[in-house]
């Protein structure tokens, strides 16, 4: 056995009513006494909760956020932060906001406290992304790890039933690829296995009853824990392909993920055979892509790349985009078999392992 395991730590508060009791504190124990709330523009109204809790300690409320983080969004968030003389940043929202949170902290050097309300996981990494001119950048700087991470089952029991399940399905494509990622260590095999465990738990039962505080709280540990694995790995094909299509093609992010995860997993299993046991573990079901078909399907999670607004012949093109960056990934990435997961993606047919 051969791995290294290198896991940047973040502060994690869990527990309900949190946005509003910790985020102070957190902000007290870093010694942050101008803070900028970020958020987007549906999150406004959380974020001006939090910025009353922190009372005279919070500066302004910038609420300008937007998916896949553009640069001239996250230019206007500079200036706003210069301009405020803020030493410190809180973003309050989905990936779109802790996403514009990071770019502050890349560009303004501000450190960063994460209030999540969706399951997307970005708060527990160093993962960055921007997109200019079509095209989404990426990258790792220890810079943007949200410094505190405060985890409030309140602020997800508002959020849509459709939202939750896409945003679930998200994180838990962080920890499937985790699963095969190289030189993965065995204890972020065992975080994958349990935010897997988690979240397929946690989802069907946000679904049934989207005001039970105690399902949200159960679908941010698996959040936590999923994106846990996302910040101690590297990304492969299937984040690749949805960073492709979000950036360049304006894709919904958390949807995307959705709609692509089970088409990449079968790809890549004839390849990652002890990574598909893993995942069929968790699921608990000896067939870990059908098994998250399924449950896809039951939660009413969309199904096609078509019905998320790409048009077929955008494929081939999105295939280019995609191949044109090395990932590290099990099996060998070519246009060909890019192009067969995105075809199989498109038209939203059951997915099989060959």
């Amino acid at each position: 056995m051969e791995f290294v395991h290198d896991v940047p730590g973040s502060r994690v508060v869990l527990r309900s009513g949190a946005s509003l009791s910790a985020v102070p504190g957190e902000v007290e124990r870093l010694g942050l006494e101008r803070v900028l709330v970020v958020s987007g523009p549906r999150g406004a109204e959380v974020a001006h909760g939090v910025a009353g809790a922190l009372g005279p300690v919070c500066v302004g409320v910038h609420a300008e956020a937007r998916m896949h983080v553009p640069v001239d969004v996250a230019e206007r968030a500079v200036e706003s932060a210069e301009r405020l003389r803020a030493d410190g940043c809180v973003a309050v929202g989905g990936g779109s906001a802790i996403g514009l949170g990071k770019a502050l902290a890349l560009r303004a050097g501000l450190p960063l406290i994460a209030v999540p309300t969706t399951y997307s996981g970005s708060e527990m990494t160093p993962v960055w992304g921007l997109t200019e001119n079509g095209v989404k950048r990426t990258g790792r700087d220890p810079a943007v790890l949200p410094r505190s991470v405060v985890y409030d089952p309140e602020l997800t029991v508002g959020m849509p039933v459709a939202l939750s399940v896409t945003s679930g399905v998200n994180a838990l494509a962080h920890a499937a690829e985790g699963l095969y990622s190289p030189g993965v260590s065995p204890l972020v095999l065992l975080t994958a296995q349990e935010g897997v465990r988690a979240m397929a738990g946690a989802l069907p039962e946000v679904a049934a009853v989207p005001g039970d505080s105690a399902a949200r709280g159960r679908a941010l540990y698996g959040a936590w824990l999923c994106g846990a694995v996302l910040g101690a790995t590297v990304m492969g094909l299937h984040h690749r392909l949805a960073h492709v299509l979000g950036g360049s093609f304006g894709l919904p992010h958390s949807e995307t993920h959705t709609v692509l995860l089970p088409y990449v997993l079968a790809f890549n299993f004839p390849a990652a055979p002890e990574a598909s046991e893993r995942l069929g573990r968790a699921l608990g079901s000896a067939d870990p892509v059908g098994a998250l078909w399924g449950l896809c399907g039951r939660l009413g999670a969309p199904r096609s790349l078509g019905e998320l607004g790409l048009a077929e012949g955008d494929l081939g093109r999105a295939a280019e985009l995609a191949v044109g960056t090395a990932v590290p990934n099990p099996r060998a990435v070519t246009a060909e078999g890019v192009l067969g997961i995105l075809r199989g993606a498109f038209e939203g047919r059951e997915p099989r392992v060959p």
